[in-house]
């Protein structure tokens, strides 16, 4: 079943001479349960083609379908919540709120969304990010890989209907690096997340049952 469906995205920064072109009519379809690697090199649209599809900037022309229904035809508020409920994202810096510990941040997107907790499920996530003897650290008390991981069961709890993960594994270093893609894989297989990945590594891409691969603002 198609879940998301880019149409022809453009994203303009500036005008005249200093007229950038970061997206330049980008389209693609995507599948729900793939696991879809972008790559391309710096300044090539990958982070700004993210943000887009997650309704976080607005395109300068173009359309996202997100269940057939355009994103940017929607009340801010409304997208807001969609972004909150359906759309887990992943960013290469843990955004974890210092004071709360492992158990807090993960629960913090249904803290805000007032929703009651389900603790089995909990428990579940965090077993299945090897955390349970970490669970009530603060993130000053965990290695780099353990707080990336405390931001995939972030993504996780809210059960999404994609994970947006903008290279998730570039401060690590390569064993952390490797278990965070098998995680992401893991949860693509036993979860059937779908999950979009930014990444500059090419051995990480290759895991996806997909890549794109993007330069100057194209898909090509």
């Amino acid at each position: 079943m198609k879940i998301l469906k880019i149409e022809n995205l453009k994203k303009i920064y500036g005008k005249d001479e200093s007229k950038v072109v970061a997206l330049d009519n980008v389209s693609f379809d995507v599948e729900e349960g793939e696991f879809i690697a972008i790559i391309g090199p710096s300044g090539s649209g990958k982070s700004t083609l993210l943000h887009t599809i997650a309704g976080l900037e607005n395109p300068t022309q173009g359309k996202v379908y997100f269940y057939n229904k355009n994103i940017y035809e929607m009340s801010k508020k409304n997208l807001t919540i969609l972004r909150r409920q359906k759309i887990g994202i992943i960013y290469q810096f843990y955004n974890l709120i210092p004071t709360l510990n492992v158990e807090e941040n993960i629960l913090l997107p249904l803290e805000l969304d007032k929703k009651k907790v389900d603790n089995r499920k909990l428990n579940q996530i965090i077993e299945f990010l090897n955390l349970t003897n970490r669970k009530n650290h603060l993130p000053s008390e965990l290695s780099g890989g353990q707080q990336q991981k405390v931001a995939i069961g972030r993504a996780l709890i809210i059960n999404p209907t994609i994970i947006l993960a903008d290279e998730p594994t570039g401060n690590l270093d390569t064993k952390s690096s490797n278990e965070i893609i098998q995680l992401l894989k893991k949860a693509n297989k036993e979860y059937k997340q779908t999950i979009i990945i930014i990444t500059h590594n090419l051995e990480i891409a290759r895991l996806a049952d997909r890549i794109i691969k993007m330069e100057d603002g194209k898909v090509i």
